[in-house]
């Protein structure tokens, strides 16, 4: 008998079963959700975040983490998708988009997160084996602990090419933005690369939950009550909730009474309300209203004036969405489910006409970070017809002497000058009015008259403001 006969056998290890950790399930969940049905993750998080606190798996910090990874994911996957590519022996097109998510999780907490690498790591695993089966999480350790190995600086010396070489694919991999809203958001901006370089760090920040109160319905002072609530910047409206504030807590707006806007969306109605107007100012219209704050912060001017609003959305959905957003206001209003490009009123009905046109969102990235990977520049050339033809619309919507605001959520030029310039060519009967003393004491509104709003200089969405007189 040999030798290694006579030695006994070591027993096999028991299969351990994977340990299940609910906020990395939930968060890869939502990135699930993301991919698979295009859905918004500020949309998918908060009722996932929901039933898991009712069914008592979640405490604050559970919620504060799994929205951490999911956003932090999101947000700087073209980085992450740079790295994994450096660790991985096939195309990222190559490898399953569940596992891509998995992956792409443990990343962040590496690079992203305080986490220690080992607890990042043995986590992720974890994670893969719950959700992918434990083969693939064979595949997920090997590439986590080669991603373990660099800093995130580190990483990027390596896969970021030199700034003096390519600026724009070096800033689109440091910053995670594809390079063509990189070149359109520069252009944009002008100026040299510390402001894009300050702007696209902006647009991966967590923005800060802003209310507004409703005027006649809840003043700010009510709303800086509650706990670590503190004033806007710019908006006399407006109250930030610090970071973990929850909205549906602020018995306002559970009330309908306040609700949560981004302090750029409410300046832009503020800018309309407030521009000089001569003769009757009674009749008001939203013509691209849904979801409704804007609408809802207009019709609460215009009630104060004794005016009226007309919200008009073309989809029905949304246009409920309006509905529930300005019951109880204190003044007259009507909301209709209409198509802007061929509306039901006559030419010339109203004084103040605001057309907030659907646009490719790149203002608000900050929110919507997955929207910068889902838009394409072909996108553009889609919206900018019905950009002109709602523009045309409120211009022959609002009287001799009233005001027009071409607003958009996007800074990119074709979405915005373009479109103004476009449009009042075939209108000589117009003129645009400076906007940026319609709004006291916000600086760096640029060289006029229209106004555009930035993330790193305002704190607000980069949202943009023409406003045009109808003259004849």
């Amino acid at each position: 008998m040999s030798e290694q006969s006579r030695r006994p056998r070591r027993p096999a290890k028991p299969y351990r079963r994977p340990q299940k950790d609910p906020v990395r399930i939930l968060a890869f969940e939502a990135l699930r959700a993301v991919d698979e049905r295009d859905a918004y993750a500020n949309l998918v998080l908060p009722p996932l975040l929901r039933k898991a606190r009712e069914k008592g798996d979640f405490d604050a910090r559970d919620a504060a983490l799994a929205t951490e990874l999911v956003y932090g994911t999101l947000r700087r996957q073209g980085t992450y998708d740079a790295v994994i590519a450096a660790c991985v022996d096939r195309p990222l097109g190559e490898v399953d988009p569940p596992v891509l998510d998995v992956i792409s999780l443990g990343v962040h907490q590496l690079l992203g997160t305080r986490i220690p690498a080992h607890a990042a790591v043995s986590a992720t695993v974890e994670l893969a084996r719950v959700v992918l089966g434990d083969g693939r999480a064979k595949f997920v350790n090997a590439v986590l602990r080669k991603v373990a190995r660099e800093d995130l600086d580190g990483w990027l010396e390596k896969v970021a090419p030199p700034y003096d070489e390519d600026p724009e694919d070096h800033l689109a991999v440091v910053h995670s933005h594809p390079r063509w809203v990189v070149s359109a958001l520069w252009d944009s901006l002008g100026g040299g690369r510390a402001g894009i370089e300050d702007l696209l760090e902006a647009d991966n920040e967590r923005p800060e939950v802003t209310l507004v109160a409703r005027p006649g319905r809840a003043t700010a002072e009510e709303l800086l009550r509650e706990d670590a609530a503190v004033a806007g910047r710019w908006s006399p409206y407006a109250v930030r909730l610090a970071e973990g504030g929850e909205p549906g807590a602020v018995e306002a707006v559970r009330e309908g009474r306040a609700g949560v806007q981004d302090e750029g969306s409410q300046l832009v109605a503020l800018a309309l309300a407030n521009a000089p107007l001569e003769g009757p100012d009674s009749t008001w219209l939203d013509g691209c209203a849904g979801p409704g704050g804007k609408a809802a912060l207009l019709a609460a001017l215009a009630a104060e004036r004794g005016a009226t609003l007309l919200a008009s959305e073309k989809q029905p959905h949304r246009a409920g969405l309006v509905a529930k957003a300005l019951a109880g206001n204190p003044g007259p209003y009507q909301v209709i489910a209409a198509d802007g490009t061929r509306p039901p009123w006559r030419p010339g009905a109203f004084d103040r006409v605001l057309m907030d046109v659907p646009c490719t969102g790149l203002g608000a990235l900050r929110r919507r970070p997955e929207a910068r990977w889902r838009r394409r520049p072909e996108d553009l050339d889609n919206f900018a017809p019905l950009q002109r033809a709602l523009l045309r619309t409120a211009l022959d919507s609002v009287r001799v002497g009233g005001i027009v605001g071409y607003a958009t959520c996007s800074p990119h030029l074709a979405e915005t000058r373009a479109v103004v310039s476009d449009v009042l060519k075939q209108h000589p009967d117009t003129e645009l009015i400076d906007a940026r003393p319609l709004l006291p004491g916000v600086p760096d509104l640029g060289d006029g008259p229209d106004i555009q709003l930035w993330p790193h200089l305002h704190g607000t969405d980069a949202m943009y403001l023409a406003l045009i007189r109808r003259t004849a």
